[in-house]
């Protein structure tokens, strides 16, 4: 898909990877809406050219809200990414006390609910679209994580919910074929981000000390041109890519 005029979603938009993502779409032409719980922040942090919504992913009612905003105002919704999440890390037993059903729920409800939630209504707006002469009517791409494959101690919730994400990514690739929707997932490794800012630096650094080249945290731009590029590339389709330099 050719992003030049189309219009892009982004959620987690105020920082990190989404943030990222938002400018690289915005520079490729797209008239980006980034979503975050933040208005107000979101809208300084974003700048002028693009625009920001509050919107709780894990409130069907906001993603509706929202997506029938920026359909109202741009016409259309031809790409959304999902990049919200939180860690909600904790041990399954610590101390004698079980990891918290609150803390559970409230992890799946972002980080896999909000994606199914911005998922399905974006994809609803989408089907709307004239398609393109390849018939392609929108690209949805969601954020996993490696560790939905190799998670790390006290990350049952955020693992759990990661390896939701890559698990529906097949089966709603097929559920929207006939409309000529793609949707893809990416598994980003450790990012420089404000989740990963929160992490120990003992544990960070052995994430680190087990890469390859370049032994580094990945950038958010990195993560950003990859969804540029799954966006621009129409046979990328039903699946998940790994970008986590060779952490296993």
């Amino acid at each position: 898909m050719n992003l030049q005029n189309k219009v892009a979603i982004v959620t987690g938009a105020a920082s990190g990877l989404g943030l990222a993502t938002c400018r690289a779409l915005a520079a490729a032409g797209a008239k980006v809406v980034g979503f975050d719980l933040d208005g107000t922040t979101l809208e300084e942090t974003l700048g002028p050219d693009i625009k920001g919504i509050a919107v709780d992913v894990a409130s069907e009612g906001s993603v509706k809200t929202g997506i029938n905003a920026v359909v109202r105002t741009y016409g259309a919704v031809h790409v959304a990414v999902n990049c919200a999440g939180i860690l909600g890390p904790g041990k399954t037993i610590s101390k004698g006390q079980l990891f918290p059903s609150d803390l559970w729920n409230r992890v799946l409800s972002v980080n896999l609910t909000g994606t199914f939630n911005v998922l399905r209504h974006a994809a609803l707006a989408m089907t709307a679209n004239e398609p393109e002469e390849t018939g392609e009517r929108g690209v949805i791409i969601n954020t996993a994580s490696g560790a939905a494959r190799q998670g790390q101690m006290g990350q049952a919730a955020y693992s759990a919910s990661k390896a939701g994400v890559i698990g529906m990514t097949i089966p709603v690739a097929r559920d929207l074929a006939e409309y000529g929707i793609r949707v893809v997932s990416i598994a980003p490794g450790l990012f420089e981000s404000g989740m990963s800012a929160g992490m120990p630096t003992k544990v960070s650094d052995t994430i680190v000390g087990k890469l390859l080249f370049p032994q580094r945290m990945g950038k958010p731009d990195e993560f950003a041109r990859l969804v540029q590029h799954i966006v621009e590339n129409a046979y990328l389709n039903a699946t998940t890519f790994d970008i986590e330099c060779g952490t296993r």
